[in-house]
């Protein structure tokens, strides 16, 4: 086992509440209320008393019923969201594909939406002009570069995000969902990709309702249930006790 001092990501004891309601305020007194308090009648624990590590290069695979915190623990590991309560450790720039929009600005063009999510990851403009024919090359959406994305279809979404995540140099990658959208073909495509990084030695976040493509690529599991990490263990393990529990 790799020495844990290692460790890429550190998740202790993390916890997320939500309103139920948008409209919710907190008043006054939460500004100095302790992060353990209670949740109010109309907040809930989207993830509570989460705590895991893990190592350069572990591909992990997190499984779960729809609803049951596994998007919101990606958005926790990427920094998109703060944990109310517990601490999460990143060491290493994160690549996200955990939204169909990746980042992506509506009123935008395809063009300039490549220079913006790159450039905020840390590419230079040298770099991404570099890259840029590579990776509208691959998205395959050449005929669609001064098309505003807001008028791309989904599947172009997913194809255009997909294609300028996977080729940043950050160490740590998260895929959610968002990879059923697009056609089977292209969807291979991205598989192949995500397997070259791999061997390269990136670390993967994996979501998937598709144990086919869990067992793929991960090694690890997490089994998110009620926001609750149920358990943490080889993908096996993991998806025999989800498909336990709910008799898959």
């Amino acid at each position: 086992m790799a020495d844990l001092r290692d460790a890429v990501i550190r998740v202790r004891d993390a916890g997320i509440r939500f309103r139920r309601n948008r409209r919710s305020r907190r008043n006054f007194k939460d500004l100095f209320a302790g992060r353990s308090r209670r949740a109010r009648a109309d907040e809930f624990w989207a993830l509570r008393h989460v705590d895991f590590e893990v190592q350069p290069g572990e591909a992990i695979g997190v499984v779960g019923r729809n609803g049951q915190g596994k998007s919101t623990l990606l958005k926790l590991v990427a920094e998109v969201i703060l944990p109310d309560e517990g601490g999460v450790e990143v060491h290493g720039g994160v690549a996200p594909l955990i939204e169909i929009t990746g980042g992506f600005v509506d009123d935008l063009t395809v063009r300039d939406n490549v220079y913006l999510t790159a450039g905020l990851h840390g590419m230079s403009k040298a770099e991404i002009t570099e890259r840029f024919d590579e990776i509208i090359a691959f998205a395959e959406i050449g005929d669609f570069l001064d098309t505003p994305y807001k008028h791309l279809s989904s599947g172009m979404k997913v194809r255009i995000a997909f294609s300028v995540i996977s080729r940043l140099e950050e160490p740590i990658m998260m895929v959610d969902e968002v990879l059923a959208v697009g056609d089977k073909a292209f969807r291979e495509k991205c598989y192949r990709r995500i397997e070259e990084l791999l061997k390269g030695g990136r670390t993967l976040f994996f979501v998937s309702h598709n144990e086919r493509d869990l067992r793929r690529f991960c090694t690890r599991g997490l089994y998110l249930d009620k926001g609750a990490l149920v358990l943490d263990g080889p993908i096996d393990e993991v998806l025999a006790r989800y498909n336990e529990d709910y008799g898959m």
